[in-house]
């Protein structure tokens, strides 16, 4: 088993890989989905023990399907549990809503999900247009006091508004876009995280399964994928020739592509975690063996050199 690593200042004990659970209400077969509780329990018996969760995966579905299964095997102490909230639902209507009484009843309906008095890393999904940064995080200080969360984080925050937000060093984890098809934010930010002992958490590790070797020439993309500038030519296929190229680590570690973009990433020093998502049990399981893995100076140059810092989507 990994050993366990701590995020930023929180304090929280992690393994290196979560599972990112906006699948896990899922209830499309056509998308081969395993959904429910029985992902959970078999990433926890493989060591697992940071689960990535918020409310707008499935309007709370995610949350409860969470809290039933870990009340139900009596495992709700032995599992770090991050969730978010910054989507208030009116008359079928999505809106932001970084309110201080917004974000606490939020969290107090997010505790009654998960069926728990505490939870491990609360975020603020995504900033609205109005409400001052430092009085929303002040909220979750308050309820951080009140031993209702232990850690506070925010999600897809501009550097000046987690600045803002971060007037007393309150934030413990930023969450948001990284990859190597997007890594604006290590030249932006970590020096930011390093300097304030943030804990930064990517999601979108893989573009979209680019990076993690599910594509080739000959893959038929939906409508969907064409629209989307990594999809589109000739950028499509020189990302697949960059992905192919990293077969060669991938073999000599004896593990899948996505293993090693996943090391590339825990290689960061402000990257402490990663919270790949999971189709199913087979994924979550290859996706554990990347914690294992330690790139030498040499294997990270030529990452690096591969998909460097400066390259854009054309």
């Amino acid at each position: 088993m990994s050993e366990l690593v701590t995020l930023g200042k929180s304090g929280l004990q992690v393994h290196p890989i979560g599972l990112g659970a906006n699948k896990i209400s899922d209830a499309d077969p056509s998308t081969n989905t395993e959904y429910g509780g029985e992902i959970l329990l078999d990433a926890i018996e493989k060591g697992l023990n940071f689960i990535d969760t918020a409310f707008i995966y499935g309007n709370g579905k995610s949350e409860s399907i969470i809290g039933e299964t870990l009340k139900k095997h009596n495992l709700r102490k032995d599992i770090v549990i991050a969730t978010k909230g910054a989507h208030e639902i009116i008359d079928g209507e999505i809106k932001l809503n970084n309110s201080p009484d917004f974000l606490t009843k939020q969290v107090e309906d997010s505790l009654q999900r998960l069926q728990t008095d505490y939870i491990d890393l609360y975020y603020i999904h995504f900033p609205d247009e109005d409400t001052p940064k430092a009085e929303a995080i002040g909220a979750l200080s308050r309820l951080k006091e009140q031993g209702k969360i232990r850690s506070i984080g925010v999600s897809n925050f501009s550097l000046d508004q987690i600045k803002e937000a971060n007037v007393h060093n309150d934030i413990d984890v930023v969450q948001d876009e990284y990859n190597l098809l997007n890594q604006e934010a290590e030249s932006s930010v970590f020096s930011y995280y390093n300097e304030k002992n943030i804990s930064f958490i990517p999601y979108f590790p893989f573009a979209s399964g680019l990076l993690a070797g599910k594509y080739d020439k000959d893959t038929q993309l939906s409508d969907r994928q064409r629209s989307r500038p990594q999809f589109q030519e000739p950028t499509y296929s020189e990302i697949l020739s960059k992905v192919d190229r990293l077969n060669t680590l991938a073999d000599q570690y004896n593990t899948g592509i996505q293993n090693i973009v996943l090391a590339y990433y825990l290689s960061k020093d402000v990257i402490n975690a990663v919270i790949p998502g999971a189709r199913n049990r087979n994924q979550m399981e290859q996706n554990l063996e990347a914690a294992n893995i330690k790139l030498t100076q040499e294997e990270i140059n030529f990452i690096s050199e591969l998909f460097p810092k400066s390259y854009k989507l054309k």
